[in-house]
């Protein structure tokens, strides 16, 4: 069990002196953000707040290009 103990403390220290994991870890953990507010957005199941908004948004957009160009 002590011997467990030792290489599980050994580990630990290791990677906190290890620096060059960090920035990888910086980029993964903002790619899943990334992903997670476009899933939130644009998901199956949008129907929060971020998919209303965007829709109504959109349609905005749509009808004042309609009458805009007259059709």
């Amino acid at each position: 069990m002590l011997r467990y103990h030792v290489k599980t403390i050994d580990a630990w220290k290791r990677l906190r002196a290890d620096k060059d994991g960090v920035v990888s870890f910086e980029y993964v953990l903002v790619a899943a953000c990334v992903v997670a507010s476009v899933g939130a957005a644009f998901g199956n199941n949008a129907g929060g707040g971020i998919a209303t908004v965007l829709t109504s948004a959109i349609n905005i957009i749509s009808v004042a290009i309609n009458t805009a160009v007259g059709s």
